[in-house]
Order: C-alpha cells, then sequence, then structure tokens
C-alpha cells in the first residue's frame, strides 16, 4: 500500500484506487487503539501541569517566583512545557487517524463532541473563579469574554483567554479548519497530505526567515512542522514506510527543532528565569518524535492496557482545569499545609476532578451532541443544496 499515492483519505478505505486484495483487505481493517500514545498524551498533560505549578513565574508558594520554592525540582520541570509540543506531533496523527473515512459532517460532529462538553464546563467554573472569586487574577475579564470563551472562537474576536492555557486550542482549532477545508476539497489523499507536510512548514520557515511576521502567524509557523510531522508519521503507521515519508519527517523534525530552539530558550528564560542552551531542546524534540514513532510504528503499538486509555482520556479536562484552578489552591493551602503535602494533594484534586469531568460530562455528552451535529450539518447542507430541476413533459397530442 506504499506505493499508492492517490487513495483518498476521506473515502472508504476499500478504494478501487487499491493495487492488490491483500492491501484492500488491510486497509479495510480498523486499525488498534494505540494505548500507548494514550499514555504519551497524559505524561505530556503532567509534564504541563508541572511546568506551570513548580516552574512558571508565579508566586503563590510564598515565594517571589515558583523556581524559589522549588529550586531543584525546578531544573526538570522547566522542560514541561514541551508537552505541549508533544500534544501538537501526536493531534497531527491522530486527527487523521479521526479524520479517515469521514465526510465532513461526520468530522465536524467527532470534533465538537470530542471538544466542547468539557470545555464549556471548564470556561464556565474557571469562569467564575477568575471574574468573581478571584478578580485579581482575571483583571479584566467580565462577561463578554466568558460568552465568546464559549465559542472557542474568541481570539477572532480580539478578546482574551479566560484561562492562559487555551492558547493552544485556537492553534488546534485552526489545525482542524485546515483539515476540514481538504475534506471539503477531496483533498485528503496521500499525495496531497505529503505535499502539505512539505509546503506547510517549509512556507512557514520562509516567512520566519524573512521576518514576514503577519504570515508566520497566519501559517502558525512555530508549530507547523510538529502537526506536519505527525500527518507524515500516520502517512507511514497507516500507508507504510517510503524514503520519500521518512525525508519529509526528517524536514520536520528539523525544522520543528528549529522553531523550539528558538522559542523554548527565550520561554525558559522570561517564564521561569533559567538560561537553557538551545540545543536541549533540539534534542527534545528529536525524543519526542522518536517516542511517537515507537509507540506507533513498532510492536508497541500492539499493547492494549485499558488503563492507557483512561489515562488519556483524562488528558484534555486535566488540561482545561489545572492551571488557575491549581493555582487558587496552591494559594490558599501552600501555607496552611506546606509546599511538600500542597504539591500533590492539589494535583490529585485536579486529576481527580478530571475524572469526575470525564466520567459525568465527556462521556454521557459526546457521542449525542456529535451525532446532533452531524445531523443538523447534513439538514442544513441538504436545505443549501442547489435543487435540480424536474423537467416538464410536453402535453399530449
Amino acid at each position: 500500500m506504499a506505493g499508492n499515492t492517490t487513495a483518498l483519505l476521506s473515502a472508504p478505505a476499500a478504494s478501487p484506487l487499491s493495487q492488490t486484495a491483500d492491501a484492500t483487505t488491510k486497509s479495510a481493517q480498523k486499525p488498534p487503539r494505540l494505548a500507548l500514545l494514550d499514555g504519551l498524551r497524559f505524561a505530556a498533560a503532567v509534564l504541563v501541569v508541572l511546568f506551570h505549578y513548580t516552574a512558571w513565574h508565579h508566586g503563590f508558594w510564598g515565594t517571589a517566583e515558583a523556581k524559589d520554592a522549588w529550586p531543584v525540582l525546578s531544573k526538570v520541570t522547566v522542560y514541561g512545557n514541551m508537552g505541549v509540543q508533544l500534544f501538537f506531533i501526536i493531534s497531527g496523527f491522530v486527527i487523521l487517524l479521526s479524520a479517515y473515512g469521514k465526510g465532513a459532517g461526520r468530522f465536524v460532529g467527532s470534533r465538537v463532541g470530542r471538544l466542547y462538553p468539557a470545555y464549556w464546563f471548564a470556561v464556565l467554573v474557571t469562569g467564575f473563579l477568575v471574574i468573581v472569586m478571584w478578580p485579581q487574577v482575571g483583571s479584566g475579564l467580565g462577561g463578554k469574554e466568558l460568552t465568546a470563551n464559549l465559542t472557542m472562537f474568541h481570539p477572532l474576536m480580539g478578546l482574551r483567554h479566560i484561562d492562559g492555557v487555551y492558547w493552544t486550542l485556537w492553534v488546534e482549532m485552526r489545525f482542524y479548519l485546515l483539515i476540514l477545508a481538504l475534506i471539503i476539497l477531496r483533498l485528503l489523499t496521500i499525495r496531497s497530505m505529503t505535499i502539505l507536510a512539505v509546503v506547510w512548514p517549509v512556507l512557514g520557515l520562509a516567512a520566519q526567515l524573512m521576518n514576514r511576521e503577519a504570515a508566520a502567524e497566519n501559517l502558525m509557523s512555530d508549530y507547523a512542522a510538529l502537526f506536519s510531522g505527525g500527518i507524515v508519521l500516520f502517512l507511514i503507521y497507516r500507508f507504510g514506510h517510503s524514503i520519500v515519508r521518512w525525508s519529509v519527517l526528517a524536514l520536520n523534525v528539523g525544522i520543528a527543532a528549529y522553531f523550539t530552539g528558538i522559542k523554548g530558550p527565550a520561554e525558559a528564560l522570561e517564564l521561569v528565569g533559567y538560561v537553557v542552551p538551545a540545543w536541549h531542546y533540539w534534542l527534545i524534540i528529536v525524543g519526542l518524535f522518536a517516542a511517537v514513532a515507537l509507540l506507533s510504528l513498532t510492536r508497541l503499538g500492539n499493547v492494549q492496557w485499558k488503563f492507557l486509555g483512561i489515562l488519556g482520556a483524562l488528558t484534555y479536562p486535566v488540561y482545561l482545569l489545572h492551571q488557575v484552578w491549581g493555582w487558587w489552591l496552591i494559594d490558599h493551602f501552600a501555607p496552611v499545609l506546606g509546599q511538600y503535602v500542597t504539591l500533590p494533594l492539589v494535583i490529585g484534586i485536579v486529576f481527580t476532578v478530571a475524572f469526575l469531568v470525564h466520567r459525568f460530562i465527556e462521556r454521557p455528552s459526546a457521542k449525542p451532541l456529535a451525532a446532533a451535529t452531524t445531523r443538523g450539518l447534513g439538514y442544513l447542507g441538504g436545505r443549501l443544496a442547489p435543487r435540480k430541476k424536474v423537467a416538464t413533459p410536453a402535453p399530449g397530442r
């Protein structure tokens, strides 16, 4: 199947373009869930949580900055923001896994059902915290920002995030819109995705090198190679190895390392106060891509430990809820319990609440919301579609 560069990803896998019966049968089989990728996503969430609690420059531990309270741990957790890079790599992989065989309506439905139930809950409870309970942290935020945040499109309105971590959701959303456009245009093919994985990050790199800030922002140049690298890993996973695919992957690893080597040290200095050499981040990026490749392209992809699926399901609500609520808990608990009790206690509370959100909000709501969205889009598409004129038969003689 590796040589079939025209099979349509958004069409059923058993395509007439398949080259052999064996390849068609293999393509039609539903691939096993990559449980270890769920575990990797969970590890990424833990890294981000520790970064925001013990390295980020807040003073909620009773010290000037978090690193003053955690002078040893922060030297490790300063790299925790690389969990976001890992999220983007995995997203590039799994979004094609999700889009495979779906039309535009089902794709949008699946994304709405996946993203919004936990997000709406997080926006409402975090909005209540920063607007009502802890307004000094949410200075300038109000009902307008809260309402706009519920759409997840508030950056288009020029409005602030209720919680700073939501910036990554807007990056993800723009990537989803790109994939949706390709589905609508029937360009979600192996060849088109390979071309995209070259052109997108290269254009982003060119915009950066030419100091075209607006173009670089629109192209998401800092993150294009992370998503594109994930896309190529999916193509290798689903359609086989080839020199072209591995070459494109190497290109994306290099570009991602370049951008992260710029952004990583700058954030370490600005947000934590540590001087970290760029080559640390180069190695981290290579390691993150290698980890995703190892867990998806080797026999490790066959591991089916169910508890990893549960951990992977907790990743999203943990990410949505951990930052501001965690800081509020630290601010209240640390003076009474001390930092060594407070840190595991706050992490435990956040993960427990995340489990409850997953169990009682996400699980009951995701499929009905996805189905309703798909039906609604189908109805709307039917209403908007041009009606065919019916020929009037000539009157009989």
